[in-house]
């Protein structure tokens, strides 16, 4: 069972009225349509990697979960990486590996702490007083996200999550909440996904759409407006436009520059052009005029490209999707970071196991296919022969 609304199933008709078909199963053998989105909650909660393997695991013997440590630097023997130094209650303290140690930080943590290591770009080090360990420029470059614009509008007729988060109605939902019904609190911020063409003459989709029978600040996902409304937001699959991570301290806890540069490529401002006009398209659909009392973000329908690309400037934000910026890819090639094992190019004994090893994004959120990555790494870490190739 998923949890419906009204709003929701205007939505899919107007998308189904503009050509786009039903599809119940988007993770199956066809991904293009529009449904109800598929989701990893379980009795209202969230089933997180930690709830699902970290928890189960961490009753077993040979696992330690040491929290509030900070790793600072991944401690190495020659080119072998024996350790890392962590600290925690501002004590300085090193863990030893008997066999290899694993980077499981993220897009973000993983490069940064292989550059507080020494393992980066010399151009990017020396001038912060890092010593080079290893000349691997590749180390926080290629970063890529999903950039996404949203626009919302106020409903008449019919009640959004908006008013279900609030007041009386609020009570009404924590109790059905506690009683193990269906409820607000049980729910993800985007309720419909939606995919599709750019181009019809593309052989697969390229754009990716969100929609929530809620309206939310400035179209930010998860900041609620008081009054009732919706929001849609669209993205590109697969941008071309890469960025980066770099330290800009050799202090640990100084946050490193983050910079996906959005939009860069002339053919993500095309591609996300043509995303936005259709949503629009698709937020004005006749399905969904009994409900639509006005326009919010924006208040009006821009005049040319450059005002659509202005208005995703001033609102897009990133969909959580980072990746990229320990890409995989073979040894002959200068910007990959580790081999099709996972293993750091040049040094022994060190693996990066995170979605910071994808060399592209895909097309599709990255929760799921970072778990894969963990299980494909768990198997390798392991020695474990891998399965036959399917047919």
């Amino acid at each position: 069972l998923h949890w419906s609304h009204p709003l929701c199933d205007a939505f899919m008709d107007g998308a189904e009225a503009h050509g786009i078909p039903r599809n119940a199963d988007y993770n199956g053998a066809e991904q293009l349509g529009v449904s109800y989105s598929q989701v990893i909650i379980n009795k209202g909660r969230r089933v997180s990697a930690a709830r699902g393997f970290l928890h189960p695991a961490m009753k077993r013997p040979n696992l330690e979960v040491r929290i509030n440590a900070h790793a600072s630097e991944v401690l190495f023997d020659g080119r072998r990486a024996r350790g890392v130094r962590y600290f925690r209650d501002g004590q300085s303290l090193d863990v030893a590996a008997r066999r290899e140690v694993i980077l499981s930080g993220g897009a973000v943590n993983s490069p940064q702490l292989l550059q507080l290591s020494g393992v980066g770009s010399p151009g990017l080090l020396r001038p912060l007083g890092i010593e080079v360990r290893h000349d691997l420029p590749g180390v926080g470059e290629n970063l890529r996200d999903h950039f996404a614009p949203r626009y919302t509008a106020r409903v008449k007729n019919i009640s959004s999550i908006n008013s279900s988060a609030r007041g009386v109605r609020l009570v009404g939902e924590v109790l059905k909440y506690l009683a193990g019904r269906q409820s607000i609190l049980g729910l993800s911020p985007s309720n419909v996904y939606l995919f599709c063409k750019s181009d019809p003459s593309l052989d697969h989709g390229d754009l990716q759409m969100v929609f929530s029978p809620a309206s939310y600040k400035e179209g930010v996902y998860g900041e609620l407006d008081e009054l009732p409304g919706m929001t849609i937001g669209v993205w590109q699959q697969r941008p071309e436009s890469t960025g980066f991570v770099r330290i800009q301290s050799p202090d640990p806890f100084a946050a490193p520059a983050i910079q996906p540069n959005y939009l860069a490529d002339q053919l993500d401002r095309q591609v996300l052009l043509r995303g936005m006009k259709l949503a629009n398209e698709l937020f004005h659909s006749a399905e969904l005029m009994p409900y639509f009392e006005k326009d919010l973000l924006p208040e009006r329908k821009p005049d040319s490209d450059d005002d659509w690309l202005h208005f995703a400037r001033h609102y897009g934000a990133t969909t959580y999707h980072l990746c990229g910026s320990c890409r995989m890819g073979p040894a002959t090639d200068s910007s990959a970071v580790v081999d099709s094992e996972l293993k750091v190019h040049g040094l022994e004994a060190l693996r990066v196991v995170d979605a910071s090893v994808f060399p592209r994004l895909m097309s599709s959120n990255t929760n799921a296919p970072t778990m894969m990555v963990a299980e494909k790494a768990s198997d390798m870490i392991r020695g474990k022969a891998p399965l036959p190739a399917a047919d």
